[in-house]
């Protein structure tokens, strides 16, 4: 059962400006990387259910945070159907992502009060989604739409939170440019948590990759 509500992990994302989101088979790696981005100053994860046994080593992973990162909420992404949410979200899930927008994925976490964010395409599908009671929706690919997709749908739609997703990188120019057009948080990959870094064990250089971020986000938002 998830920690966290869905009003609690919105709240979060709008604080913080920044999911993280990454996903590797080996748990001891993957506390490491959990590790490093709560010491950096992150307190949500988005860890993308992409391989085999996944699930299983989200449950370690978040039994992990539980006992020794107080305040991280870790969450789960890549979901692409109900019973895939039930299953993290009997894992103490606090919150889904999915690339599609599915309303059986909707009435699963609504049952349970998690959030979810759902990738969507179009304002009609964005409009539906928080018909579901969707709170931040996912806008997926995001390179494919730009900014300025975001700052078109918040004219006639200015209660809608978007988190950007794909094609967001972690400079001052990119987090602008996103930030200023009017997205909520965005999500990062391998931008942040590259293959590089993890093949150099730099866990040190994550934690302050993150650091660095998340102050470039406070000073957008604060200007």
């Amino acid at each position: 059962m998830a920690k966290y509500s869905r009003i609690e992990v919105a709240q979060m994302m709008k604080e913080n400006g920044m999911v993280p989101l990454f996903f590797h088979s080996d748990i001891e790696v993957s506390k490491k990387v959990l590790k490093a981005c709560y010491d950096g100053g992150s307190r949500l994860m988005e860890f993308t259910s992409r391989g085999d046994f996944a699930h299983e080593v989200f449950g370690a992973l978040n039994k992990y945070a539980l006992a020794e990162l107080p305040g991280m909420m870790l969450g789960v992404g890549s979901i692409t159907d109900a019973a895939a949410a039930s299953v993290y979200m009997s894992l103490g899930a606090n919150f889904i992502v999915t690339p599609v927008f599915r309303e059986d994925i909707a009435i699963a976490c609504n049952r349970r009060k998690v959030l979810w964010s759902p990738g969507c395409g179009t304002l009609t599908e964005i409009a539906r989604a928080e018909e579901l009671g969707c709170e931040i929706v996912k806008l997926f690919p995001a390179d494919i739409y730009g900014p300025e997709f975001i700052k078109a749908i918040k004219g006639p739609c200015p209660w809608t939170n978007v988190m950007p997703t794909g094609g967001v990188y972690p400079t001052v120019e990119s987090l602008s440019s996103w930030l200023n057009a009017g997205a909520t948080c965005v999500g990062l990959g391998s931008q942040l948590i590259s293959k590089e870094l993890l093949e150099k064990q730099d866990y040190e250089g994550l934690k302050n990759k993150v650091s660095d971020v998340l102050s470039i986000i406070q000073n957008i938002k604060n200007k």
